[in-house]
């Protein structure tokens, strides 16, 4: 597990009408307090990659569809990857610190939707980018 990350199990509540689906509260860990709430879509084998944060703290639930996520950590002049998939069936909250770089995947048939549960405001400028092909992995033959 990379440092600050965290993966925390979510309950869904069955009900006949539709279910719910829990993504945070405020006495949460990993909640350091409330800045916005987006969604975000991704077509299936799609990549949206590499991003990371300087401020921000990430908490990222998948309501629908199935996405992977890949956590890169180069802050100790290491090395480290992990790699978490978010479904209905793998229901979980993924924090993702600052200071780390993060992309993520459609997988399966339908499209996927992330929502992001986020510390502080989007400001474009807090946040670095890179090209796909700037950190190697294999993302399995997108």
């Amino acid at each position: 597990m990379i440092d600050g990350v965290m993966l925390t199990p979510l309950n869904i509540i069955d009900v006949t009408e539709g279910d719910v689906l829990h993504a945070m509260k405020c006495s949460d860990s990993g909640f350091s307090g409330f800045g916005e709430a987006y969604f975000s879509t991704i077509k299936p084998g799609a990549i949206k990659a590499w991003k990371r944060h300087r401020e921000m703290t990430l908490n990222l639930v998948v309501p629908i569809g199935e996405i992977r996520f890949v956590i890169f950590d180069d802050r100790n002049g290491e090395k480290n990857f992990q790699e978490v998939v978010l479904s209905t069936r793998h229901y979980c909250r993924l924090t993702v610190p600052p200071m780390v770089w993060m992309g993520f995947q459609g997988m399966g048939e339908q499209p996927g939707m992330l929502m992001n549960i986020a510390n502080i405001p989007h400001d474009p400028n807090e946040s670095d980018g890179k090209f796909l092909s700037e950190i190697e992995y294999d993302w399995g033959g997108r």
